[in-house]
């Protein structure tokens, strides 16, 4: 059975499309499915079927795609045993971030790698917006993401995770507001407010729903906004509350005051993650270890 033609399997697994592929690996779509017809031919079974318009693995699929998958680790890692015996780590690693972990570990992280000759990150903020950071990992090596926890196509896809830390999610609210004279806040105390949030199923979201189970109400939300600075400056502006991290918020001199929740737990875990087979390059590995060395330190001169 061809390695590589294995390979197309493993990508359509993850990208979830012949067009996606056929971009990823610079082929054409009727290349991809060629290539994907006789690697059923070799296997003798059918690896694919059709789900609507989709094209989805079948159990058969799967189960190649996930060994497809280890031997692309197996190669890696060799290939990082050998880089490690012959050379420091070089190259360029490309690294997502999203605004606030940018803000938080960024700047940090780019003086450690200053020293480091032959390496370079190349930073993107501009991946296109998905509730699952994972998705991101078909496109770059490593992945700043939040979550409340480990999400389950996470631990399906094989990604390599690297918690770095754990932040407290407050309550904003405009400097002079009734609830600003509490030292904490409650369910039931925010959930008749107006609320400014964010898209569904990003980490404040899901703390709003929890709240609405809590109090078995539905919240009020004016406005859904993915930009931090925005949702602050309409907060300030009396517009509503909103659901903050409290590392990143400016509270002081800006309009808004942060209150901490109590009687829930109200926080996000921020991940380095990446493919398994990304994982094993020295380079890489460098990355995760200088994330996790700056969270560490971030979270002690805060402490």
């Amino acid at each position: 059975m061809n390695v590589a033609r294995a390979g197309v399997l493993r990508e359509l697994a993850e990208r979830g499309s012949v067009t996606a592929v056929a971009r990823a690996l610079h082929l054409t779509p009727s290349a991809v499915s060629q290539q994907l017809k006789t690697l059923e031919r070799e296997a003798g079974t059918a690896l694919t079927e059709r789900s609507g318009r989709a094209l989805v693995l079948t159990p058969a699929g799967r189960v190649l795609a996930d060994a497809a998958r280890e031997v692309a680790v197996a190669l890696e890692r060799a290939e990082a045993a050998w880089a490690d015996y012959v050379e420091q780590p070089r190259g360029v690693v490309t690294l997502s971030v999203f605004e606030t972990g940018g803000q938080m570990l960024l700047p940090g992280l780019l003086r450690r790698m200053d020293g480091v000759p032959g390496l370079r990150i190349e930073v993107s903020d501009r991946a296109p917006y998905s509730a699952d950071p994972g998705d991101l990992t078909a496109d770059h090596d490593v992945v700043l993401g939040d979550g409340a926890g480990v999400l389950p196509g996470w631990r399906e896809r094989g990604l390599e995770l690297v918690e770095l830390l754990r932040e407290p999610l407050d309550v904003a609210m405009p400097e002079g507001h009734p609830l600003a004279r509490r030292r904490e806040l409650a369910p039931a105390d925010v959930i008749g407010e107006r609320w400014i949030c964010t898209p569904r199923d990003l980490p404040y979201d899901r703390i709003l729903q929890r709240i609405e189970a809590i109090t078995g109400r539905d919240a009020t939300v004016e406005q859904r906004l993915l930009d931090n600075g925005i949702v602050e400056a309409l907060v300030a502006a009396g517009r509503g509350i909103a659901i903050l991290p409290r590392f990143t918020t400016r509270d002081h001199g800006n309009g808004l005051v942060t209150r901490p929740l109590t009687g829930m737990r109200a926080e996000r875990t921020l991940w380095a993650m990446c493919r398994p087979e990304v994982a094993v390059r020295p380079s890489v590995r460098l990355v995760l270890e200088a994330l996790r060395a700056e969270a560490e330190d971030f979270v002690a001169a805060r402490a």
